[in-house]
């Protein structure tokens, strides 16, 4: 069984500088990722790339062979990403072993996670090669300056969430640049009462309505953030902890560990209950409180 993430997010929050900042993390802590490239746009990277669409096609090819503008030609690059998954894709899997652990950094072009079907064909191919996958969802923190903006974040993550059909954890990027925390907890676990009273006392009474309904949308918290501050190791290792629980990744560590430590005594000794709990505290995210 292999384990994924799909980092998404608009364009500019943050995508490739979390990943980067995710590998550092890992080798630090000695854990094995590999990072795959699935920007055909993107040139210079700040982590080593496992895999890259660009051996496929970019956009400068499609945009040259093809007179597109930017846009069209990253949309053309990513229909034929789909169209070529069982050859390029399946060729790229097979370099890893069945238990590896693979990021994705993706695009920031909205409509490729909220209604062009391209990420999610993408999704159920590596689900049918036995991959357990999470959607790390990436908003900038400077949506919190603004309740209208953040709104708009809230409801493309939640069109995200609708269409992928995926475990998944909404980060709150680029925390170090907000100066005024007081306030945080109203956006990390948004009220909607609260978020409709902000609308209306900052829009004109003719969006009441509007507002009313937007709000009503996510009526049962299905939208709510981590916060990711990535000058903190501890904030890092949250982040991770929690994704590594939607997948079950931390599940199948502590099992190896038990019959590794079945196997090895009869009695249950104070040596063997110290290293699960080692393991535990690892990949719990309780075990890492988030100071902020």
């Amino acid at each position: 069984m292999g384990y994924a993430q799909l980092v998404i997010g608009p364009a500019g929050s943050g995508k490739s500088t979390y990943c980067s900042s995710l590998h550092q993390h890992c080798e630090t802590t000695r854990r094995k990722i590999h990072i795959v490239n699935l920007d055909p746009a993107a040139e210079h990277f700040d982590y080593p790339v496992a895999a890259d669409i660009i051996e496929l096609i970019s956009v400068d090819d499609a945009m040259e062979d093809l007179n597109l503008r930017p846009n069209g030609g990253l949309m053309y690059c990513m229909e034929q990403l789909e169209g070529n998954l069982d050859d390029w894709l399946e060729e790229e899997l097979d370099n890893f072993l069945d238990d590896d652990y693979l990021v994705f950094d993706c695009p920031g072009q909205i409509e490729l996670f909220t209604h062009v079907p391209v990420l999610q064909n993408f999704v159920e191919h590596l689900q049918r090669k036995n991959f357990n996958v999470c959607a790390v969802f990436l908003l900038d923190s400077q949506f919190i300056t603004d309740v209208a903006k953040y709104i708009s974040g809230c409801m493309t993550s939640l069109s995200a969430m609708i269409q992928l059909e995926l475990p998944h954890v909404n980060i709150l990027s680029k925390m170090d640049l907000v100066k005024n925390k007081k306030d945080l907890d109203y956006y990390l676990e948004p009220e909607a009462r609260v978020l409709l009273s902000e609308l209306n006392r900052n829009m004109a009474p003719q969006y009441a309505k509007l507002n009313k309904a937007l709000v009503e949308l996510d009526e049962f918290s299905k939208v709510n953030f981590v916060p990711l501050d990535l000058r903190k190791e501890s904030s890092i290792q949250y982040v991770l902890s929690m994704i590594d629980n939607c997948i079950q990744y931390g599940k199948l560590l502590m099992l190896k560990l038990g019959t590794s430590i079945r196997m090895r005594t009869t009695e249950p000794s104070k040596i063997a209950l110290h290293k699960k709990a080692k393991i535990f505290s690892l990949y719990d995210p309780r075990s890492f409180p988030i100071k902020l």
